[in-house]
């Protein structure tokens, strides 16, 4: 008969002088970690803030302190004039309500036509649904600026030049929109959709009781880009207008380079504050649903 050896104790179990060498490994790794995450941040808020905060201290300086050299951190007289002067250099009144129901009006047409596709390409089973799809995904890779002639001849054709409505028409589809939201409607659980059409849900009942509510964070997601491409779209609202009570705030800024030149940097600076206020506001709204739904958007093909 073999006999059988069994292996000692000590050889399986580790040594208890190894603990506290691992714990303090792994005390370490995490630290690096986080060191590493901080130092990102750190480099990123450098990047990013010290831009801003010289956009708002250039607002409040006149020319003389902007050419001074070394530049003030702070000016000692804040010029608060500036905003004032900015706003009456341009009808800022006037384009801040188109740019306001441009953005509205673009952003929901935007959303709706890009919920309704994403679902029909999600959910119905559509004949040649994946090839209109790749079309679509294929629009993507055209740049905005070779759209602009084609979108200009059909809205002159319709004689909607220098009109709200030719300044919304051609943004309503959303090839993104469609990809973004399809991509999430995918990821949701099958079982939740089967058993609301076991209870004898239509499509739209099933899109507006179990899709939408699931899809909460991807929808504030795609509001706060789609609202930020709009606000800040400078080529198209240029192009379809010539007047300038219906160009909107991102032309106004514009008009501010021309009328002021290069020395009223204050004022351009000031025009600017102006102009990103709202949307920096509604960032702070969704900020909460951002990440989120960026992940819950791209998470399956």
């Amino acid at each position: 008969m073999n006999s059988v050896t069994f292996a000692s104790p000590s050889r399986i179990a580790p040594k208890s002088t190894d603990l506290p060498r691992t714990t303090s490994h792994l005390w370490a790794a995490r630290l690096a970690g986080a060191l590493a995450a901080y130092l990102g941040l750190g480099l990123a808020l450098v990047i990013v803030g010290i831009p801003t905060y010289w956009v708002i201290i250039g607002a409040l300086k006149t020319n003389r302190e902007i050419y001074t050299v070394p530049s003030t951190w702070w000016p000692p007289n804040p010029a608060w004039s500036n905003f004032p002067a900015a706003w009456a250099a341009a009808p800022f009144t006037r384009m801040y309500l188109n740019s306001i129901t441009v953005t509205l009006v673009s952003t929901t047409l935007k959303l709706v036509n890009a919920t309704f596709c994403a679902y029909a390409f999600a959910y119905l089973q559509v004949p040649g649904r994946n090839l209109i799809f790749m079309f679509i995904l294929g629009a993507l890779m055209i740049p905005e600026e070779v759209t602009v002639l084609p979108n200009y001849l059909t809205v002159a054709s319709l004689g909607y030049v220098n009109s709200v409505t030719g300044l919304i028409l051609p943004t309503i589809g959303s090839a993104f929109g469609t990809f973004f939201l399809r991509q999430h409607f995918l990821s949701l659980p099958r079982e939740v959709i089967e058993a609301a059409r076991v209870d004898g849900a239509g499509h739209l009942q099933i899109l507006w009781h179990v899709v939408l509510p699931l899809s909460r964070p991807v929808l504030a997601t795609l509001i706060l880009l789609t609202a930020v491409a709009r606000w800040n779209d400078f080529l198209w609202p240029l192009v379809v207008t010539s007047k300038d009570t219906m160009r909107t705030l991102p032309v106004g800024i514009f008009f501010l380079f021309t009328q002021e030149g290069t020395t009223e940097w204050g004022v351009v600076l000031a025009g600017t504050i102006i102009v990103i206020a709202p949307i920096i506001a509604l960032f702070i709204v969704v900020q909460r649903h951002l990440v989120e739904g960026i992940a819950s958007g791209a998470v399956k093909g």
